[in-house]
């Protein structure tokens, strides 16, 4: 196993068995490697290896678009010969072979019997029920299903559904260890096919197949009329959550509920061979109006991280979901490192295309988001975590001054060093040189005055305990290095 599986937060398991490499299984791999956890994969195919290391490398770029937090360590990737390298000594079995009840059961059967006694099961089928899969198990009780979305590294839901004779305490393992690699297990009340968000697709798409069939739109008005409407607004809030509750909903369905008959959703078009050379011409149509990049994966994900950036800005659904997969890969992180004088290390950072302007540089923002990061390396490094926070409180920017020295671009890697110029009961005052790799100067420096703000009144306290203590240990420490040449220098023109 690697080295960052010892000490892992919990719910998050140490290595993992993947049966099957296709789009889902090669999609559990990245999520699972990224996270830092061992996978040992077992799928036949002769390129399933080749394939899984290709989703790896789109995750890889996603990620670095996604966070900025730092990464630990991937978990190493193993190519087994047989289901019974898979399942030995994993916390977890995740089986995602083809949509086949006969062979789903036998595989789930052979895997019941390989695997350590008490080894979670879980199934990526997308419609069968779990009390199915279970009928050929000796240990029934270890399996349930784990429905992903594709990409599976990217999308953050996970649909879990016990079978009868399932242990509630699987439900429960599976929860932690999905949440713990930053996905949000919703947990279906009773089985029923297809489960919620798949049953809930089905209806639009039977729809919209009737208005192809109809003739009322085709396929590309279809896309616009979700994705430039309702489909913001249901990313963003969801479908039911009205402004005001219980009397909202009573007044919607009082006025709307099958009041019209807008819908033939009970029905479905003959799907004949003329139906589909009809459907294929409008999917290859809107395709040659809107043509992707030569990377139309990649450019999915740049897409999801733009919508996932928006709403974790907001701090709220999916978005909150990344906000706290974020700050659990923070506290997981290594203690930030001192460089020989003492001054606080970032770890190094790859400057991305999101991260640039107009101009093809780094924006500023940019550059006030690293000087946060060498901020944070500073408060880890002095034992500020949530917990700190939630009792006693938070630093919080009071006055910022950046200097630019060199441009930043694209595929740059950057680290930050941060030297504590003072500290007071409340004031924290901090230098950061931003370093590009390979370069002896720098490409800007920054400093910043922050506040410590009480977390019980909002307004400005003293800082506590052991935080304090180490922050006044760094400054004394620091006091000995060199005062930066341009700390304290204002903004002025000079003649």
């Amino acid at each position: 196993m690697s080295e960052n599986s010892k000490g892992l937060p919990e719910g998050l398991p140490r290595a993992v068995g993947l049966l099957g490499g296709g789009v889902i299984g090669g999609g559990w791999a990245a999520r699972f490697l990224l996270n830092g956890v061992d996978v040992r994969l077992y799928d036949p195919a002769p390129n399933a290896l080749e394939r899984v290391q290709e989703m790896l490398a789109n995750a890889r770029r996603a990620y670095r678009r996604l966070t900025s937090a730092p990464m630990p360590t991937e978990g190493s990737l193993t190519l087994v010969k047989s289901v019974e390298e898979a399942v030995r000594e994993v916390d977890l079995v995740q089986e995602s072979v083809p949509e086949r009840l006969d062979f789903k059961q036998q595989l789930l059967a052979a895997v019941g019997r390989a695997a350590t006694p008490g080894t979670l099961i879980c199934s990526s089928t997308s419609g069968f029920r779990p009390s199915l899969l279970q009928a050929e198990m000796d240990n029934p009780e270890c399996l349930l299903v784990a429905h992903p979305f594709q990409p599976v590294y990217m999308l953050p839901l996970v649909e879990l559904c016990a079978g009868q004779r399932t242990a509630p305490e699987m439900v429960e393992r599976a929860a932690a260890i999905f949440r713990a690699v930053g996905m949000h297990p919703l947990v279906v009340r009773k089985e029923v096919d297809g489960f919620i968000a798949n049953r809930l697709n089905e209806s639009i798409s039977r729809e919209a197949l009737w208005l192809v069939h109809d003739d009322v739109a085709t396929l590309g008005e279809i896309d616009d009329a979700i994705r430039f409407s309702w489909a913001l607004r249901r990313a963003a809030i969801g479908s039911h959550r009205v402004v005001n509750g219980a009397v909202g909903m009573r007044d919607t369905i009082e006025r709307w509920a099958f009041k019209w008959p807008w819908s033939r959703i009970t029905d479905k078009p003959e799907i004949d061979r003329a139906f589909i050379e009809k459907v294929a011409e409008q999917a290859d149509a809107i395709v040659k109006a809107d043509p992707l990049p030569v990377h139309p994966e990649q450019k999915r994900d740049d897409l999801l991280v733009a919508v996932l950036h928006a709403l974790r800005s907001q701090d709220y659904g999916p978005g909150k979901t990344l906000a706290s997969w974020e700050q659990g890969l923070r506290d997981r992180a290594p203690q930030p490192l001192t460089d020989g004088s003492g001054a606080v290390l970032t770890p190094t950072l790859e400057m991305t295309s999101d991260w640039l302007d107009r101009n093809g540089h780094v924006s500023e923002t940019r550059f006030l988001e690293l000087c946060g990061m060498g901020c944070s390396s500073v408060l880890k490094y002095a034992g500020s975590n949530d917990e700190y926070r939630s009792k006693y409180g938070k630093y919080f920017t009071a006055e910022t001054h950046l200097t630019h020295l060199r441009e930043l671009y694209a595929g740059d890697c950057v680290q930050v060093v941060t030297q504590v110029l003072g500290i007071d009961d409340k004031r924290l005052h901090l230098f950061y040189v931003i370093m590009r790799e390979g370069d002896e100067l720098p490409a800007a420096t920054g400093e910043q005055i922050l506040i410590h703000v009480d977390a019980q009144t909002g307004r400005g306290g003293p800082v506590k305990g052991n935080v304090r203590e180490r922050l006044m240990e760094l400054a004394r420490l620091h006091a000995e290095l060199p005062r930066p040449e341009r700390a304290g220098a204002s903004i002025r023109m000079h003649r």
